[in-house]
């Protein structure tokens, strides 16, 4: 069984920065390819990031390209999702998840083998 429990949500201006954090349990998170979903009001949840097991590859949604990077410390049994130049068409519920596989896509990536519960962020001036 792994937990996930992000933190670092919170309320910033557009043009700002927030690194959320998704902390892992269990002797497995290496084991695991980590994604980053987003979920905004009224909307469907959408996948932001992910990143393989050894961190190595990364993929991204064309709408965070650029300004958004995903990396993970096995060590610390961490995932990061750094997140600059912030709009507010970013403001939603950030999730993390782990699934074994790397690379799911819609909508294979509904089906994650684990989720964390998230932690809002609030892009607004």
């Amino acid at each position: 069984q792994v937990q996930l429990v992000e933190s670092g949500g919170g309320l910033v201006q557009p043009g700002g920065s927030l690194r959320l954090s998704c902390a892992t349990s269990g002797r497995t998170f290496s084991y695991y390819a980590m994604y980053w979903f987003r979920q905004a009001p009224g909307k469907e949840r959408e996948s932001v990031a992910a990143i393989s097991s050894g961190g190595v590859n990364t993929l991204y949604a064309d709408s965070v390209k650029g300004r958004f990077t995903i990396s993970r410390d096995n060590a610390k049994n961490t995932v990061y999702l750094q997140m600059n130049s912030l709009k507010p068409e970013d403001t939603a519920v950030y999730y993390c998840a782990a699934d074994r596989t790397y690379g799911k896509t819609y909508p294979n990536d509904r089906n994650m083998d684990y989720w964390g519960k998230g932690t809002l962020v609030t892009v607004s001036s």
